[in-house]
Formats: C-alpha cells, sequence, structure tokens
C-alpha cells in the first residue's frame, strides 16, 4: 500500500521492481478535469521523499493545465508579438519571424510546453545543421545545412522564449540548458594594406564615390551607419559627426532603422581632412538631407554600396572583400598605431570590451594615443602618398 499523505506532500509507494515512486498533482486537464499526475523515482525511500520534496516545491505556482495546451509553436508566437517584437531591431525581429515559419514550428512546434526536452533540441539542431536549409532559387548553390552561427540564433531565441515562460510559471525548467551547440567558424579578417588603399583611393576617385569611403575609412563606421548619416548629424564648427541611425531594407523599402546596440550611439571626432571631404560632399549632394543620397535624394540601399565597392575593388585590380572589412581596416590600422582596444571599443561602437578584444586582440598595442589624431594622420598619409 502507498504511503498516505498529506494532498500538498504527493504520496510515496514501493512499485513491483523495487524502485519507490513519489506521485504529486499539479492541478487540473482543462479539457477533462482530471488531476494531473507527475511522479518521482529513486532506489531508496529516502530518495524519493527528497525528490518528491524538491519537485513540488518546483512546480508551486506552475499553471500546468494552461501549459499542457500551450505548444512551443504557439508561445513562440506569443513571445514574439508581446516581447521580441518590442525589444528586438526591426531587422531582426524580421529575422526571427524566418526562424520561426521555417523552422521552428515545422519540426517542434506542435510539442507541448512543459514537454520539450533538452534531446529534443539536440536532435533539432542536429536537423538544422544537416539539411535545414529552406529550398529557395536563391539557395540552390549555398550548403543544405544551416550555418553554426543561425543555429546558435534559434537556440537563442527558443531560450528567450522559456525564460519568459519559467517567468510566468508555465514550465520549471527551460530546455535549451545544457544543450551542445556547435562551434562558429569566424571569417577571416581581410584588410587593405597601405598600398592597396592607395589603388583603392584613386579608383573611388575616379569613380565619384571617394568621400563616401573615404569617411567610412577614416570612421570606421558600419555600412548601415555611414548610410544613416544626415548633415544635421555633422558639425563643423566643432568638428564631429554624430552616428544616430542605420539605414536597412526590410520588405523590399529602404528605411531608417535603429542602432546595432546602444553603445553605437556616439559622437567622434573628424580631422580637418574629414571636413574638407565632408565640405565638398556638401555641394555635390545639393539639397538632400542625407551625407550620400540616392539618386533620387533619399537614402541609399545598403545593397548598392556593396555593388559600388565590388566595382572599384576590381577596377583597381584588387581582391575582393567585404564592406564590412574597411571597418577592419580602419580599427586595424588604429592598432598599428598604438591606440589601446578599449578606445577602439568606442571609437567602433561596439557592445562590449570583450567583443573588440575578440576581433583584434592580436593587433593589441599598450600605448595610448588620441584616436581622432591617430585617424586622421592615418589618412592624411594615404592622402599623401596617392597625390
Amino acid at each position: 500500500m502507498p504511503k498516505r499523505r498529506a494532498n500538498e506532500e504527493g504520496n510515496i509507494r514501493k512499485r513491483k521492481d523495487s524502485r519507490w515512486e513519489g506521485r504529486y498533482s499539479v492541478g487540473h486537464d482543462p479539457e477533462t478535469g482530471k488531476s494531473i499526475i507527475k511522479n518521482v523515482l529513486g532506489k531508496t525511500q529516502a530518495e524519493v521523499k527528497e525528490k518528491l520534496k524538491k519537485a513540488i516545491e518546483e512546480n508551486v505556482g506552475i499553471d500546468h493545465g494552461k501549459a499542457k495546451t500551450c505548444t512551443v509553436g504557439s508561445w513562440l508566437e506569443i513571445w514574439m508579438e508581446n516581447y521580441a517584437k518590442i525589444k528586438l531591431r526591426p531587422s531582426t525581429f524580421k529575422t526571427s519571424q524566418g526562424f520561426l515559419k521555417n523552422h521552428i514550428k515545422p519540426q517542434i512546434g506542435s510539442v507541448p510546453l512543459a514537454e520539450l526536452t533538452s534531446l529534443d533540441l539536440q536532435r533539432f539542431y542536429k536537423h538544422l545543421l544537416d539539411g535545414g536549409r529552406v529550398d529557395r532559387i536563391e539557395a540552390k548553390k549555398k550548403p543544405k545545412g544551416l550555418a553554426p552561427k543561425t543555429v546558435r540564433n534559434i537556440h537563442q531565441m527558443i531560450g528567450s522564449a522559456y525564460n519568459l515562460a519559467m517567468e510566468q510559471k508555465l514550465v520549471t525548467r527551460n530546455p535549451t540548458q545544457g544543450c551542445a551547440l556547435p562551434k562558429v567558424e569566424h571569417k577571416e579578417m581581410k584588410t587593405l594594406t597601405a598600398d592597396q588603399l592607395s589603388a583603392f583611393f584613386q579608383e573611388a576617385r575616379d569613380s565619384g564615390v571617394y568621400e563616401l569611403y573615404y569617411l567610412d575609412l577614416a570612421t570606421g563606421l558600419r555600412r548601415d551607419e555611414l548610410l544613416g548619416l544626415k548633415w544635421t548629424d555633422v558639425d563643423f564648427d566643432r568638428r564631429v559627426v554624430k552616428v544616430q541611425r542605420a539605414i536597412s531594407r526590410q520588405n523590399g523599402k529602404v528605411v531608417e532603422a535603429p542602432l546595432k546596440t546602444k553603445n553605437a550611439y556616439r559622437t567622434l571626432p573628424l580631422s580637418a581632412d574629414a571636413i574638407s571631404v565632408l565640405t565638398h560632399q556638401r555641394r555635390k549632394t545639393g539639397s538632400s538631407e542625407w551625407v550620400f543620397p540616392s539618386p533620387s535624394g533619399g537614402p541609399m540601399s545598403p545593397n548598392s554600396v556593396l555593388h559600388m565597392l565590388q566595382r572599384v575593388l576590381k577596377r583597381a585590380g584588387l581582391p575582393r572583400i567585404r564592406f564590412h572589412d574597411l571597418r577592419h581596416t580602419c580599427a586595424t590600422m588604429l592598432c598599428r598605431r598604438k591606440i589601446s582596444l578599449r578606445d577602439i571599443q568606442l571609437w567602433l561602437g561596439h557592445s562590449t570590451y570583450q567583443t573588440t578584444a575578440d576581433i583584434y586582440t592580436h593587433l593589441d598595442y599598450r600605448d595610448k594615443l588620441d584616436t581622432a589624431s591617430a585617424a586622421a594622420s592615418m589618412m592624411t598619409s594615404i592622402i599623401q602618398h596617392n597625390a
């Protein structure tokens, strides 16, 4: 006979297989009205007694009836609409919507929220890595599996949703904890040497885009930050530029967007040469409010700037690089002028010092110089070499 205990303490019995079992109620099924019973097992009565006590404490206040009717897919939708939509940048939110629609819901969306296990997630991640890419025309030449970084992003998304579920007393644990995640292989950083920069600037000048690439290499701005600059952000008298917005492409439209991180909102000093370049650019743009406008006068598309970069590189006989590598080029030259990583972090607008250290630690020097002066010196030497 099972050992009878108070209702809030559950009950303990010895099974036919000689193991001890503790059973406890966690509420009632909203459809049938029957009690929802859970159990714990152990080799001894004392072990089960301790497990039972811990399980009951963990389940205090948990709405198991609601959790049973709520699936992983439906909860992720609630999390997306009420939390992620407020916290995430528009572009990141759109990407997360794609993760939910194309990967999470088809594979694990129907699993009851409280029943998803770490093993379920581990199998899900393996599926994504092996062949999870959505079959689209533009993806035909790409690997069938998703990139490790994408899988880690999906993992982080599920983990955030489960953290909220725990706060709302829907589940007692987060199944993302303890999962083995794939290692991310960072793309090799490519930077332009002084000689290559000389050829690059000459071709950029001939192509009529010298000002855009000069300012990017002098400041290390992200592409979207560079295109988000308005003339109201430039103070010619104080010789500073404020980074306050980004430009992104959403649903086929080029729109303003918030910056990537809180530290990305920053004010950068400009050298006399940079001010001279911007003064020339101001005369070219006429009445447009944008520092680097499109032919129609509005903000320039990020994709068009990338295509423009590849044309300039090809005509200059230089290797193909990403637009972000121009930012790496700026940071690398600052490191070689003995600027500390802490100053480079503030200059580039990285969210943390560790981010900067992870990328540029091999270029770090201990001596400190003024960041703006170093950037100005860097650009002046390049211009003189190019003249």
